[in-house]
């Protein structure tokens, strides 16, 4: 490196990589990313339903592997309730597929306490750093966090058909826009860069 050079000039190549070259594929995957989160805005409701008829074929699919993986644990004192887990996971599985608007009810308030409880650590880790540079940001984001808990128990079940619907397309969203984000910036980066010969000009 050039006496003179900032450390910070050659950080962006470590940083994109390979994405300079193909920035294009990821900026497609943004795009179509932020597109069918705009639709699933649209459509919370029946989001909402494939979303959980997907998480009862996961419990299902897992809660078998299980039941499997404990006959094989012969000779394991807790072989048997291993098995058992997994049966249970299995049923858990079985009973949302078959009835995936009151399962959307049940995980809906779920996690509306999540959301309301991993506020409420944000805020408390906030506040035990509140020396430290951006925990005013800290304290914000666990507000954030708690009020939107509260928002969706307090329309709680009248809501729960779209809330977790809605939440899956805006994670779309925010991601798509995360990814035509970095693509962009690697293809600034990437048209930025002299040449291989131009370098050693």
């Amino acid at each position: 490196m050039p006496p003179g050079t900032p450390p910070a000039a050659t950080s962006p190549h470590r940083l994109f990589g390979d994405v300079t070259r193909n920035w294009g594929w990821m900026l497609a995957l943004g795009v179509l990313s932020v597109v069918l989160g705009v639709i699933g805005l649209g459509m919370a409701a029946a989001l909402t339903i494939v979303s959980v008829l997907y998480f009862g074929v996961l419990m299902i699919i897992g809660g078998a592997v299980q039941i499997f993986q404990a006959f094989k644990c012969s000779g394991w004192k807790s072989a048997m309730l291993h098995g058992v887990i997994g049966l249970l996971y299995v049923i858990a599985g079985i009973m949302i597929v078959m009835r995936p608007l009151e399962a959307s009810i049940v995980l809906t308030w779920t996690l509306a306490v999540i959301l309301v409880a991993v506020g409420v650590l944000r805020l408390i880790m906030a506040f035990q750093n509140r020396e430290m540079a951006g925990a005013g940001w800290a304290i914000f984001g666990g507000i954030v966090t708690v009020i939107l808990g509260i928002m969706i128990l307090a329309r709680w079940p009248f809501d729960a058909l779209w809330v977790i619907g809605m939440l899956l397309a805006i994670e779309l969203i925010v991601n798509g826009w995360t990814l035509i984000a970095v693509a962009l910036a690697a293809r600034a980066f990437g048209g930025a860069r002299p040449a291989p010969g131009a370098a050693r000009a």
